[in-house]
């Protein structure tokens, strides 16, 4: 939903072409996205399903991207604010390319870029609305951070957006650790979208795994985790709930 801002031009208001628009809330969104480092770079999992409001209306939404050459980027949030920061990355990293000069953007530099984007637009009453995360490794360093829509940033060993940042943050803290394999990884991302495909309604069973190393970005095929609904609790979820509707 937008609404138009008037702009007062002296004696007159300026046409409608002119208006300012303002994005009140979001249409099509996706839901957490889960990022950790490991001993060879970072693995990031997101599912692959776009709520329009409630009503889970596409399954096929990718939601990370390569950029340039060290960097993975994956978003929360509006489907299409996260393809206009596509757009301002897809120029600078062509800017950065023109210059030809044997050196590349790297995702500290990424990181920060997207930081100044969210806050200057924050600024301007006009956010994008996404949080956005930010892996990549050069010169042999990981590095994994992540961006709110008002332009908050840091820097972890492991972030999640949504309601990753909620009820996958507690798991990573007990079980992430630095040493972490490629296969342990992915078991761990697995082990926090399960727990999210359970407990967010906006989650869906269809996810894909990204890692990103010094060779480059590799994204898996979407696929579905193995789940068990006959838990006592899902059968039953109000017992001994105070009070009644």
């Amino acid at each position: 939903m937008t609404f138009t801002i008037p702009i007062d031009n002296g004696d007159a208001l300026k046409n409608a072409e002119t208006d300012s628009q303002r994005t009140l809330y979001p249409y099509v969104t996706g839901t957490s996205i889960v990022a950790i480092k490991y001993k060879e770079g970072v693995l990031m999992a997101s599912d692959m399903g776009g709520s329009y409001g409630s009503t889970l209306r596409y399954k096929n939404i990718e939601r990370v991207k390569a950029i340039g050459k060290h960097s993975l980027l994956g978003a929360s949030g509006e489907i299409s604010d996260f393809q206009e920061i596509l757009r301002y990355l897809d120029e600078l990293v062509l800017n950065d390319n023109m210059w030809d000069d044997g050196n590349s953007l790297g995702p500290k530099e990424v990181h920060n870029y997207l930081t100044r984007v969210m806050y200057n637009r924050r600024n301007k009453f006009n956010p994008l609305w996404n949080t956005l995360v930010l892996g990549g490794v050069k010169n042999g360093q990981s590095y994994l951070g992540m961006v709110s829509m008002i332009g908050v940033s840091f820097e972890d060993n492991h972030v999640a957006t949504g309601f990753g940042n909620h009820l996958a943050r507690p798991i990573l803290r007990d079980e992430w650790h630095a040493d972490l394999s490629f296969e342990d990884g992915v078991k761990l991302l697995e082990k926090c979208m399960r727990v999210l495909l359970y407990r967010d309604r906006s989650a869906i069973n269809k996810l894909q795994i990204s890692k990103i190393t010094e060779e480059g970005v590799t994204v898996s095929q979407p696929y579905s985790l193995k789940t068990f609904w006959e838990f006592q609790a899902f059968h039953n979820p109000t017992a001994g709930a105070q009070g009644s509707w």
